[in-house]
């Protein structure tokens, strides 16, 4: 890491260093953005409840009702549903999926619409539930119009970043967002923890804090560790004799947790639905209803939220990895698992090896997500501190691929200089 940091100061790298310096520019103007409220609801106030991951993912965005206050998330919704059509569940979807670069550019058109329209519909239901019945349908149109117009500025900023900066625009943002509730995390966790008084109850009081500290930090080595660790399967080539296989063999990797974040988020987004439509509805019974059963805070809602992980934590996993093109591809360029026939008994091979590697990934992503809530349930701690959850699954992912893709770029600068000389 530090050969890295090295060559980025390098006079050589004054380009890269550039490009990062536009990322960082691009980030400030969006944690700038975040404080900025929505005109017009300055004596708007909010319990987010539920609503806290958002909340964190938007660098507190959404509790200060921001122009921001919705994020990327709608996009990421979208884009995940599209994910789910392409699956032969559409069949045009499908059709584009497998027309390359140019169907890619077309789904993607798809989706960025689709994001701005539950962008809309989200805003104006937010909108709806911070106002209450207090509002008219004008002012309802009114936020819910600014609150898409940020979610558009927020993936124009992305595309910005992809372009001409580091890393995945709007990862980076959602990254930003939580890395910038951090420090206000701790500080409200020092506060709560460390009561100055006697000696004795300050001293008892920095311990509580330094453990929690401590705490944080394991759990975010534990987070590296499973996000890097993989299962690598052996690949073998009949055009290759044996002995230059051996020296030469190719592995296909598996990581443990292949969906990333992605079924946290969508399980999430499930429950948080009937929230919010109790919160547009405002009618009694169901509202209790959603409280006592539909979130995740309560036993039964805590349940169904596991389950959920489960579920999409498999669907997912098997939508990026798809056993049987892979298994197709490979026979077609002549490889093989060693001691695996071509075919179904490699399809079948792979989705066992799947199916055992996502028990281990939909667990892991079970504790990280249900660390939060256990630890409000046995904590007197403000809602706002926390250990482990999505956040920080999030912030871990998106640092260790832009830091891969900077060193990736500054060997292959390196390697382009080298062969020039020759």
């Amino acid at each position: 890491m530090s050969k890295t940091m090295k060559q980025l100061f390098a006079p050589t790298n004054k380009d890269i260093r550039g490009r990062l310096i536009f990322t960082l520019t691009i980030l400030a103007i969006f944690i700038i953005g975040c404080q900025v409220r929505v005109p017009g609801t300055e004596n708007v106030t909010s319990n987010l409840g539920f609503l806290e991951l958002l909340n964190s993912m938007g660098g507190g965005a959404f509790k200060n009702f921001s122009i921001f206050a919705l994020g990327v998330m709608p996009y990421i919704t979208a884009s995940i549903l599209m994910q789910l059509l392409e699956m032969d569940i559409i069949p045009s979807l499908a059709e584009l999926a497998k027309q390359g670069h140019t169907g890619r550019q077309k789904l993607n058109r798809i989706t960025r619409y689709l994001g701005i329209a539950l962008a809309f519909i989200e805003g104006y239901a937010f909108a709806f539930a911070f106002y209450g019945k207090n509002g008219t349908p004008f002012e309802y149109l009114y936020i819910s119009v600014i609150l898409t117009a940020g979610t558009a500025f927020l993936l124009w900023l992305g595309d910005q970043i992809s372009e001409k900066g580091v890393g995945n625009g709007l990862s980076l943002i959602i990254m930003a967002g939580i890395i910038s509730t951090l420090p206000d995390m701790f500080v409200t966790a020092f506060q709560s923890l460390v009561t100055f008084g006697d000696i004795q109850q300050t001293t008892f009081g920095i311990v509580k804090f330094a453990l929690f500290a401590i705490v944080y930090m394991a759990i975010l080595v534990g987070v590296i560790f499973i996000q890097e660790s993989e299962r690598r399967v052996p690949i073998q080539y009949a055009n290759k004799s044996t002995s230059s296989a051996k020296a030469n063999t190719s592995y296909m990797p598996i990581k443990i947790n292949t969906a990333n974040v992605i079924p946290v988020i969508f399980a999430s987004s499930l429950l948080s639905i009937p929230s919010i439509l109790s919160a547009v509805i405002n009618k009694e019974a169901f509202t209790v209803f959603v409280s006592k059963y539909l979130n995740y805070s309560t036993p039964v809602g805590f349940i169904i939220y596991v389950v959920f992980i489960f579920v999409f934590s498999y669907i997912y996993t098997f939508i990026q990895m798809k056993p049987e093109e892979f298994s197709k591809n490979l026979q077609e360029s002549g490889g093989y698992i060693p001691g695996i026939r071509p075919g179904k008994d490699t399809e079948k091979y792979l989705s066992k090896i799947l199916s055992r590697i996502t028990v281990l990934g939909a667990l892991f992503l079970v504790v990280i997500a249900g660390l939060p809530i256990i630890f409000s349930k046995v904590t007197d701690l403000p809602t706002s501190v926390s250990i482990g959850g999505t956040g920080l699954l999030i912030v871990v992912g998106v640092a260790l691929e832009t830091y891969k893709q900077l060193e990736g770029s500054m060997i292959t600068r390196n390697y382009k200089k080298g062969y020039s000389r020759r």
